[in-house]
C-alpha cells in the first residue's frame, strides 16, 4: 500500500527505512528555499473540485429562462440584469477568501464556499406567495451564491501546484477551473429544456400547457433540484476534503512563498504582471457579462430561448474542451503559453467581430441566420473560454514566488469589476444592445495587443526543472 494509506505508526517506520538507506527525508525540510521530497511516495488522489460546476449552475439560473421569469415572477430586464449582477458583486470580498485559501488552506476555504452556496439555493426555494418577498429571497440567494465566486475562480492553480507535478500542473488547472464554466453550460441546457417558454418555442411542451403557473411550478423544480446537488456536494467536502497531500509534488510546492503584503506589493509594482492581469480581466470580463445575459441579447433578432440556451451550451462546452486540450498540449511543449493566447485571441477577436457585425445585417447586409450565429458565438466562446487556464498559469509563473490564491485573486477582482461596470450600465440601457456587442471585438482586440508586447518568463518552472536535477 501507499505509505499515506499507512497509520501514524507505519508512517513513523517508513520515514526511519528512508532515512537508513539514504532516502531524502519524507517532511518537507527547506534547504536554500526549495524542499527534499520523498518520489517513491505516490501522493493521495486529490479532491474532486465539483463546487466550482455546481455555483456556476446557480449563477446561471436566470438569464437562459429570462423570458418565463419575467412571466412566472414578474421580473423586469432590471431584475434579469441585477441576477447576473450579483456575481461580480460577489467578488468584492474577494481578498478575504485568498488570504483564508493561502493561510489556513483548501479545506477551510471549501467549505466555507460550500456552506454559502447551500444558504444561498435554500432561500430562493423558500415558499413565499408574496411575488415581491420572493424576489428578494432570489435576490439574496444570488448574492450569497455570488460570496462563492473567489473561491471558485481561484483556487485553480492554488490545487494544481499543491497536489500536481510540474508535468501535469496545467492540465489541472484547466479541469479546476473550467469546470465553473461548465455548471454555467449546464444552465443553458436544463433551463430552457425544463422551463416553456411564453411564447410557445419550447420543444418539449405544448404551447397550451405553458401557463404562468406551469411555469412558475417548472421554475421551482429547477431550484430545488439546483439546491439538493449543492447539499450534496457540500456533504461530500464535508466528509473529505483535505486540504494538501502528505509530500509536496514538486519543488516550487513545497517552497516558501511571499507573505500576504509583500506579494501585493509585487504584483502592483510589477509592470509585466499588470499588462497581462489588464489582457485577461478586460475580455473576459465582458464575455462573463455578455453571455449571462444572452438570451436578453439574442432575443431582438428573434433567436427563441431554447435556441439561445443551445448557442451557450455548446459555447462553453466547446471552450472547456478546448481549453483541456490546449493546456495539456503546454504540459507537453513549455514555454509555450504566450504563443497559444496569441491564437486564441486572434480567434475570439475575428470571431465576436463576425457576430457584431451579423446582428447589424441591416447596414452590412451579412444573413442573418441561425448557422451564423450559432458558429459565431461558439468560436467566440471556445476561443475565450479555453484561454482561462492558460493565463492562469502564466500569471503564476509570472509572479512566483507570490502565491498562486493572491495572484489569481487579483486577476480575477478586475475580471468582476469590467464586467460588473457593463452589467451596471445594462440595468439602464437595456432597450438595446449594439453597445454591449461592440465591446466584445474591442476588447478581444486590446488583449490581443498586450500580449503582444508582453515578454514572457517562466520563474516557478525554472525552479522545478533546474533545482530538482
Amino acid at each position: 500500500r501507499p505509505c499515506w494509506r499507512r497509520g501514524e505508526e507505519g508512517r513513523k517506520k517508513g520515514r526511519r527505512e528512508a532515512g537508513a538507506g539514504g532516502a531524502p527525508a519524507a517532511s518537507p525540510q527547506r534547504a536554500g528555499g526549495a524542499a527534499r521530497l520523498l518520489p517513491s511516495c505516490p501522493p493521495p488522489p486529490p479532491p474532486r473540485p465539483s463546487s466550482p460546476r455546481r455555483r456556476g449552475l446557480v449563477w446561471n439560473s436566470w438569464g437562459p429562462i429570462q423570458n418565463s421569469a419575467r412571466l412566472a415572477f414578474g421580473f423586469s430586464g432590471w431584475d434579469i440584469a441585477l441576477l447576473v449582477f450579483w456575481g461580480p458583486i460577489g467578488f468584492v470580498p474577494c481578498f478575504f477568501f485568498m488570504w483564508l485559501m493561502d493561510k489556513k488552506g483548501l479545506r477551510v476555504t471549501v467549505l466555507l464556499t460550500s456552506s454559502l452556496m447551500v444558504l444561498g439555493a435554500g432561500l430562493r426555494c423558500v415558499p413565499v406567495s408574496d411575488l415581491e418577498i420572493r424576489k428578494k429571497l432570489i435576490h439574496g440567494g444570488q448574492l450569497l451564491n455570488g460570496l462563492a465566486g473567489p473561491t471558485v475562480m481561484n483556487a485553480a492553480p492554488f490545487l494544481s501546484t499543491t497536489w500536481f507535478s510540474p508535468d501535469e500542473r496545467a492540465t489541472a488547472t484547466a479541469i479546476a477551473s473550467l469546470l465553473s464554466y461548465l455548471g454555467a453550460a449546464g444552465a443553458f441546457l436544463v433551463g430552457p429544456l425544463v422551463v416553456p417558454s411564453p411564447n410557445g418555442t419550447s420543444h418539449l411542451l405544448l404551447v397550451s400547457e405553458s401557463t404562468t403557473e406551469h411555469i412558475k411550478d417548472r421554475i421551482e423544480a429547477v431550484l430545488y433540484a439546483e439546491f439538493g446537488m449543492v447539499s450534496l456536494i457540500f456533504s461530500a467536502a464535508l466528509a473529505y476534503f483535505p486540504s494538501r497531500p502528505p509530500f509536496p509534488p514538486s519543488v516550487a510546492a513545497a517552497s516558501q512563498r511571499l507573505s500576504y503584503r509583500r506579494s501585493f506589493c509585487r504584483l502592483l509594482s510589477n509592470f509585466r504582471f499588470l499588462m497581462i492581469a489588464l489582457a485577461y480581466a478586460i475580455p473576459l470580463g465582458v464575455f462573463s457579462g455578455w453571455s449571462g445575459v444572452l438570451d436578453l441579447i439574442l432575443t431582438p433578432v428573434h433567436v427563441s430561448q431554447v435556441d439561445a440556451g443551445w448557442i451557450g451550451f455548446w459555447s462553453i462546452v466547446g471552450g472547456c474542451v478546448v481549453g483541456i486540450a490546449m493546456a495539456r498540449f503546454a504540459d507537453f511543449i513549455r514555454g509555450m503559453l504566450k504563443f497559444i493566447l496569441l491564437l486564441l485571441l486572434s480567434g475570439a477577436t475575428l470571431a465576436s467581430t463576425w457576430f457584431t457585425l451579423t446582428c447589424l445585417n441591416r447596414v452590412t447586409h451579412l444573413p442573418l441566420t441561425t448557422a451564423t450565429l450559432y458558429t459565431s458565438c461558439i468560436l467566440l466562446g471556445i476561443f475565450l473560454n479555453s484561454s482561462v487556464p492558460i493565463f492562469f498559469e502564466l500569471f503564476v509563473e509570472t509572479v512566483y514566488p507570490a502565491p498562486e490564491g493572491i495572484t489569481c485573486g487579483v486577476v480575477t477582482f478586475l475580471s468582476n469589476v469590467f464586467m460588473g461596470v457593463l452589467l451596471f450600465f445594462l440595468t439602464f440601457y437595456h432597450t438595446e444592445f449594439s453597445w454591449f456587442n461592440w465591446c466584445l471585438p474591442g476588447s478581444c482586440l486590446l488583449s490581443l495587443l498586450l500580449i503582444l508586447c508582453f515578454r514572457e518568463s517562466y520563474d516557478r518552472l525554472y525552479l522545478d526543472v533546474v533545482v530538482s536535477v
